[in-house]
């Protein structure tokens, strides 16, 4: 079985505490980095390899780090809107990070697998059942 391993970057002690606690009974290895370390660590060939070694990610925060870091692919994590106070169902929240996946991979339904980390014939599936249009995306591309 594996084991995921959760990055936190913060120079606030309290929170990466409380991170580390919840997360240590459900299989979670939470390494913790402040920011001055990360940004070092970035400057690390080894550290950038290990941090960027094609793993999706999913961020989240007040400056979550964007895929211009090091190149790695890392995928915003879809918060709640302001307007809706509501818990939002799981089918929303996984069209919205299989939209977001497509658009940052400018329609390349096999990249944004990748980076979902499902398989491709699931995302076509999950595109066809969330009715996503993915050509929107490779026109935006063509646009810009």
């Amino acid at each position: 079985m594996s084991r995921t391993v959760m990055i936190v970057v913060s120079d606030n002690q309290e929170t990466i505490e409380n991170t580390k606690k919840y997360w240590e009974n459900h299989d979670v290895t939470v390494q913790a980095y402040s920011s001055a370390q990360f940004r070092e660590g970035l400057d690390n060939a080894f550290f950038r390899q290990q941090l960027v070694a094609g793993v999706p990610a999913l961020a989240s925060g007040t400056s979550p780090i964007n895929s211009d870091v090091g190149g790695g692919n890392v995928i915003q994590f879809p918060t709640p809107t302001a307007t809706s106070s509501s818990v939002q169902k799981m089918e929303e929240l996984e069209a919205h990070a299989i939209e977001n996946a497509i658009v940052q991979y400018k329609g390349n339904l096999t990249e944004a697998a990748k980076a979902l980390g499902i398989g491709r014939a699931t995302l076509y599936r999950k595109v066809k059942q969330y009715h996503i249009d993915p050509s929107a995306a490779r026109k935006k591309k063509v646009a810009a």
